[in-house]
């Protein structure tokens, strides 16, 4: 242990007071740093505070006094015995030394931090590194930037809270941090607000407000687009992005600049990517959170809402973290709900961004394994395909069959066809799901790409829904159509999807009875094995149902197999009920 005698303590001292400010050298500097290690090593912070408030000391500490800080604040962040007494001698020397060395050590200090002690070291740094800031007076503008990037350099390092009792928990102090930060900056954004009405503007304020908006623009990304957040439990991050939402407006950032019309200064988010998921976080803020949403422009449509937020919405989509698929879902309703019903028109679809959003939405209803975003997705899927036009849902639903790759989606696709042509015929609507244009469309939905060896069982969705459309289309065929051209072509269709799904069905019907006859084979032989207990157990077959690979007793794979020839059943009484209600059009039109 560093020990140091009370005589030899004082020559040092009185050796340094006999010595001009600029003959004192890095022996010097580490021989003040021996003395605080040696007080501290003793616990005894009181010495190492009397020498440094001692007036006689002031050239001294004013000169060199920077080198206690490392050691002082990791004494005071050890909560030890000479904690008070530490943290008295660092606001002291905040307050004495040279405001620029103090935060070259603030800054080296706070890269160095241990990865245990971010929040607990930041929390108690903070006051004595915004007293450094301010200190140096008006040319502080880059100080604060690097400042602001090296404390959310450290504070990405911690875990965002997942769930409200981790939160409120708060145990590796990001919530807390988050506070102190928004406590930080206040000094230096109530300094823009009140330069803000003077007409000319000094290059200073331009490089602080950019340094502000860096750091609005990065606890947007980190930690707030992270976090659940939730307008009915103001949490320590709610709060926080509240105060980010407040800043952006004192620094003269528009939100709906941002927003809408990308106004964002390059200098303020060098990395594009960046810049679009935290321009889509604030979004979130302002449509679903609703901060600051009073004080928002009322003039913009929602349309147009709409059709600006879809770039963010697809920028949310196109994750694959939860946070960013809830908030991305949350924003698209927000948004939809504020447009009529059947207002949407069909340009709009020739947007990229209204292409992109529903296939990253297609993507969350089939690849995404949390069941509550896939249930979520499909109710947004549902209220987009609401809001558009008749002839933008004509166009969606080609887009949809021609791009989705999925049985399931494609199914949807088609009740939803199937509701627009009752509507038509109830209403005497639109032309777009009647006559001509809707046997383009049944051209796609009656098909079977691959033929007889089609898999049935990947496309039963599908199957079922085009043979329920097809029966429904048949019934009501006077209805939607007055050329006898038109449906002479819809029979041609139907007559060869029929044939081609029979052929199908009667493959498949055969290779699964095939199966299941080598199981029950199978079965039996495995009996005898069993009962003569001369040879190994035989491995399970493995089978894939449903695009999942799992490993099935042989009574498992008798259900399933069972259950595939029930539904080739149940399609082919779909097929003859079809055929019936044809036959029995034809007869009483004849």
């Amino acid at each position: 242990m560093l020990t140091m005698k009370e005589d030899e303590l004082n020559d040092i001292i009185q050796r340094w007071r006999g010595i001009e400010e600029q003959d004192l050298t890095c022996e010097d500097q580490q021989q003040l740093k021996n003395l605080a290690a040696a007080c501290l090593s003793l616990g005894d912070g009181e010495q190492l505070l009397r020498i440094t408030q001692d007036h006689k000391n002031q050239g001294i500490v004013k000169s060199m006094g920077w080198v206690l800080l490392a050691p002082l604040l990791k004494e005071v962040v050890k909560d030890g015995a000479s904690r008070d007494h530490c943290r008295a001698a660092v606001t002291h020397l905040t307050k004495t030394c040279s405001p620029n060395k103090l935060l070259h050590s603030l800054l080296d200090i706070i890269e160095d931090i241990d990865p245990g002690t971010i929040s607990e070291t930041i929390l108690i740094l903070l006051p004595h590194l915004q007293l450094v800031l301010l200190r140096l007076g008006h040319r502080r503008a880059a100080s604060v930037g690097l400042a602001l990037s090296a404390l959310q350099k450290q504070l990405c390092r911690l875990p965002v809270p997942y769930t409200e009792e981790q939160e409120e928990a708060d145990e590796h102090g990001l919530g807390r941090c988050c506070s102190a930060l928004a406590g930080f900056t206040k000094p230096f954004v109530e300094e823009m607000r009140k330069n803000s009405d003077n007409t000319l503007t000094s290059a200073e304020d331009d490089e602080m407000r950019t340094e502000l908006l860096k750091f609005c623009m990065k606890s947007l990304r980190e930690p707030l687009l992270e976090a659940e957040l939730n307008q009915d439990r103001k949490s320590a991050l709610w709060l926080f992005a509240a105060e980010i939402m407040v800043i952006l407006p004192a620094i003269k950032e528009s939100l709906s600049g941002l927003l809408f019309f990308n106004t964002l200064r390059k200098s303020a988010m060098p990395d594009g990517d960046l810049s679009k998921e935290a321009r889509a976080c604030l979004a979130y803020l302002l449509f679903v959170q609703l901060i600051t949403m009073d004080s928002f422009p009322a003039v913009f449509s929602p349309v147009f809402t709409l059709q600006c937020n879809m770039e963010h919405i697809n920028q949310l989509l196109s994750s694959k973290k939860e946070s960013h698929l809830l908030k991305g879902l949350e924003l698209f309703v927000k948004s939809l709900n504020k447009v009529e019903d059947n207002s949407l028109p069909v340009g709009l679809l020739d947007l990229k961004s209204f292409y992109s959003v529903p296939q990253n939405l297609r993507l969350v209803l089939i690849d995404c394994p949390m069941q509550h975003l896939r249930e979520s997705g499909l109710q947004v899927f549902q209220l987009f395909i609401d809001k558009l036009d008749a002839e933008a849902k004509y166009k969606f639903f080609m887009c949809m069959l021609k791009t989705s790759n999925h049985a399931g989606v494609e199914g949807y696709i088609v009740k939803n066809i199937r509701n627009q042509i009752d509507v038509s015929i109830k209403t005497n609507g639109s032309r777009w799901f009647v006559g001509k244009e809707l046997l383009s469309l049944l051209g796609l939905v009656l098909s079977l790409p691959q033929g007889a060896e089609t898999d049935l069982l990947a496309r039963m969705d599908m199957i079922m829904e085009s043979l329920n459309l097809l029966r429904y289309v048949v019934i009501r065929d006077e209805e939607l159509s007055s050329h006898a051209d038109e449906w002479k072509e819809l029979r041609t269709i139907q007559a060869q999807y029929l044939k081609t799904l029979r052929a199908c069905i009667s493959l498949s019907r055969a290779y699964y009875s095939s199966e299941l006859k080598t199981l029950k084979e199978d079965q039996k032989l495995k009996a005898k094995e069993a009962r003569d207990a001369a040879r190994a157990t035989r491995l399970v077959k493995s089978m894939t149902v449903k695009h999942e690979n799992m490993s099935m007793s042989p009574q498992e794979q008798h259900q399933v197999l069972q259950s595939a020839l029930v539904t080739f059943d149940l399609m082919e009484s779909l097929i003859n009920r079809v055929e019936e209600v044809a036959e029995d059009k034809k007869a009483r039109s004849s």
